[in-house]
């Protein structure tokens, strides 16, 4: 198996691919059926299948796995691993859970919907043709990619299935996606292997967002997951660019992902309150607004 931290991720996500159609090709399947199918160790097979099992594509059976009998409880798992859509787009679409945090939610669903696009239009007069960025996950950041799309000879590395997703249909545009362990509930990849490619990497700028912006702590998530990849992230890009609508702005949760001093620009919007924008420039932010 190859050993380059690019090439691991979609190895993995093929494999898995290719046990989800045999399981539901048979209905059942025996480890030792999936491993010989596959021409795999049965270990691997049993490791494969217990995430599979805790994604809720698959159910466990005495001696092997089969394919659900009843939905579910919550939003509808994808019908194959994320991954594999940035590898090959011509491929039919999988089912989609609800929208996450990494989604663009329907107009009803997202009540600071025309924030997000006004900030995200402001991101996007932000970056220059033939430049390298990096983009981390989020309904902004997904906006953002989405402003992207006419803009020449640039190359955007991300974690996020939405921002690759976003680009999809613009082949000027460069798209890395880097590997990893996909975290459906922010529709991301992270963990070491993530973390571990982004040290190679650098970009003119980082586009970041997340659930709350204090001048005291910066930027922050209560996802665990996403910290340390947001970080990798961060420490990747040479300009740190923070997108976040007014209702983020004061609110701090539990991990930091960017402290203030590291945060060069923070695009908001006019909602935002004029005291907290005041304490966040006094931080030495260079604060955008935008209307």
């Amino acid at each position: 198996m190859a050993t380059e931290t690019g090439t691991v991720p979609l190895l993995i996500a093929e494999r898995r691919r290719r046990l989800l159609q045999e399981v539901r090709h048979r209905g059942y399947a025996s480890f030792r059926e999936l491993a010989d199918a596959l021409d795999i160790s049965e270990s691997t097979v049993r490791r494969d299948l217990r995430l599979m099992v805790a994604d809720g594509l698959l159910e466990p059976t005495r001696g092997g796995v089969g394919t659900l009998t009843s939905p579910p409880s919550g939003p509808a798992p994808a019908a194959e691993p994320a991954p594999l859509q940035a590898a090959h787009p011509a491929a039919p679409a999988p089912r989609r859970p609800a929208p996450a945090g990494d989604d663009p939610a329907p107009a009803g669903d997202d009540p600071v919907r025309a924030e997000r696009e006004a900030i995200a239009a402001h991101a996007a007069g932000l970056v220059q043709p033939g430049s390298a960025i990096l983009i981390g996950p989020g309904r902004t950041t997904a906006a953002l990619a989405r402003h992207l799309t006419t803009i020449s000879h640039l190359t955007v590395v991300t974690n996020s299935v939405a921002v690759t997703r976003a680009l999809l249909p613009a082949p000027q545009v460069d798209v890395v996606m880097v590997g990893g362990t996909l975290r459906r509930s922010i529709g991301a990849l992270v963990g070491p292997i993530t973390e571990q490619t982004l040290q190679g990497l650098r970009g003119n700028q980082v586009f970041l967002s997340g659930d709350g912006v204090t001048a005291d702590r910066g930027l922050t998530t209560p996802n665990v997951f996403a910290a340390a990849t947001d970080q990798a992230l961060m420490a990747a890009g040479r300009q740190v660019v923070v997108l976040a609508d007014h209702t983020k702005l004061g609110h701090d949760t539990m991990c930091q992902t960017v402290p203030s001093d590291r945060i060069d620009v923070l695009v908001t919007d006019e909602l935002a309150d004029p005291a907290a924008l005041r304490r966040l420039t006094a931080a030495g932010i260079d604060v955008r607004v935008a209307r």
